[in-house]
């Protein structure tokens, strides 16, 4: 396995607390409406904003979840990788599992992929990247599944282009679902983007040539090109 390229490393930044303008101190909760102001406004807990880096829907806003375990890659992450999938996205056929807030996949679309597949598990999750889908007016070409993703890829697969996978961290989930892709869920030149914990090196099938890698804070992103087999070419 080699790796064209030496990892980026994003390092965490830390934001500081607004200040009041009157006495130049942090600003305190009942400054702000009280801690408890924006979920007594809404009848889903929201966490805050999505926010689309480039593409059609660029600078769009969209609404997220606040549910446990839910991460979105962050933008500076997302930046880097779609730099680097820049010319694979024009009619690339996505797969985002573990989709959350579908932060890779609706930025996917955005920048041309023909179509996407979410899967994920958690309802209110999905349903609210079902609706951001229609808010984007993406549902001719983004699909959402609610399901579990390792009881998805024991289905009928189908190949997709560009895979990200997310699982959620520290489960012993990465490897497997790694593993199963490998039955029919990949064309024979897809590129596939894994997240992982930062402690984690994963083994991977060994069609898989690792082409970059980025590290953020507990995050390690990796990039596979995957090599067509003896098997792919006979067919």
């Amino acid at each position: 396995m080699t790796v064209d390229k030496p990892p980026v490393t994003i390092l965490a930044m830390t934001r500081r607390p607004p200040r009041s303008r009157r006495s130049g101190k942090p600003a305190t909760a009942r400054q702000h409406g009280g801690k408890d102001a924006g979920r007594r406004r809404a009848g889903r807990r929201s966490a805050g904003r999505l926010r689309i880096i480039g593409g059609d829907y660029r600078r769009r806003l969209l609404p997220v979840l606040d549910s446990p375990g839910l991460r979105p890659t962050p933008d500076r992450v997302r930046e880097t990788l779609f730099n680097w999938l820049s010319a694979a996205l024009p009619g690339a056929r996505v797969l985002d599992l573990f989709a959350g807030t579908g932060s890779l996949g609706l930025e996917a679309l955005s920048r041309g992929a023909r179509e996407a597949t979410f899967v994920e598990h958690d309802a209110r999750v999905a349903d609210q990247l079902t609706e951001n889908l229609a808010t984007l007016g993406a549902t001719e070409r983004g699909r959402v599944i609610n399901a579990d993703v390792t009881a998805c890829l024991g289905g009928a697969p189908s190949p997709a282009t560009l895979i990200f996978l997310d699982p959620p961290f520290r489960q012993g989930l990465a490897e497997p679902c790694c593993a199963a892709l490998e039955s029919g869920w990949l064309a024979a030149d897809a590129l596939i983007y894994l997240e992982t914990e930062a402690e984690l090196t994963p083994e991977v099938p060994a069609t898989w040539q690792l082409h970059r890698e980025v590290r953020a804070g507990d995050s390690h992103g990796r990039l596979y090109r995957r090599m067509a087999s003896r098997q792919d070419d006979a067919c």
